[in-house]
């Protein structure tokens, strides 16, 4: 699943591809995106602007010169493919944008689980959702503040949209490595210096992630620019490395399930 840096990534791409352009052709091409993005809707948006193009958590909000906002979600496999019109549309395409200077943005999706929407201007639509860790005002005491009510362990508790925003599975697992604490320890319990060395990690993993990374699809293909590429798990600390030796103390990797999820940590160097 696409996470934060890989969202903020494909909103970059997007914002230089489609700011100050007017949409001349949106198209739903799957039953699954015309439930969430009907073909009146898609129709209502054509010969409007796209005034900014923005990222909330791992939501891409495009605002319309009327201000309407069109709400994307990647979800499981989500992606854009850009390019001209006149290539061949890419496969897996779901819903196509075309401007007014001739360029095709399409969401492709392999498990079509992705959702485009369009919201009335003012509307409120976004559930309720933390601070940002990328945010230059993000802060251990922020975080500390947004965890004294969570009683229970630590990962899951970061993977609360309202406790931080975006972060996911794979960068909560690298930065309590980052920080050196276990999945395990109370949420609520961890002492300032903790938090503010958890804080500090989280901005870390999510400022070096690869920026390509994702599913072994190719940045480029067909003549399509992708906004997620080929990936390279061998950055990750502790993620998928059940079994191997720690990058920092030689201890075995271990994994958990935490909230349905796995949890990777050190068992040598991560202390509750």
């Amino acid at each position: 699943m696409p996470e934060l840096p890989e969202v903020e990534r494909a909103t970059r791409l997007l914002r230089r591809s489609l700011e100050g352009r007017t949409l001349i052709d949106v198209q739903t091409l799957h039953p699954s995106a015309a439930r969430s993005l009907p073909h009146t809707v898609a129709q209502s948006v054509l010969g409007h602007v796209v005034t900014a193009v923005e990222r909330r958590a791992k939501y891409q909000l495009l605002t319309l010169d009327d201000g309407r906002v069109i709400e994307v979600h990647f979800k499981m496999t989500g992606d854009w493919a850009i390019g001209p019109v006149s290539l061949d549309p890419p496969p897996l395409e779901r819903v196509r944008l075309v401007t007014d200077d001739g360029t095709r943005i399409s969401l492709v999706d392999g498990r079509a689980f992705a959702v485009v929407r369009v919201h009335a201007a003012g509307a409120v639509f976004l559930p309720p959702l933390g601070a940002e860790p990328l945010d230059r005002d993000w802060s251990g005491a922020v975080l500390r503040e947004a965890l004294a009510r969570k009683r229970g362990p630590i990962k899951p508790a970061l993977l609360d949209q309202r406790v931080v925003a975006g972060l996911g599975n794979i960068y909560a697992a690298e930065a309590l490595w980052e920080a050196r604490i276990h999945p395990l320890a109370k949420a609520n319990r961890l002492s300032v210096a903790r938090v503010t060395r958890l804080a500090d990690a989280a901005r870390e993993v999510l400022e070096r992630a690869p920026s390509a990374r994702y599913y072994g699809k190719r940045a480029t293909e067909n003549g399509y620019t992708y906004a997620l590429g080929d990936g390279d798990d061998e950055s990750w600390r502790v993620y998928g490395r059940e079994g191997e030796d720690c990058a920092r103390c030689g201890a075995a990797v271990k994994r958990i399930e935490q909230a349905g999820r796995s949890t990777y940590y050190c068992g040598g160097c991560q202390r509750v």
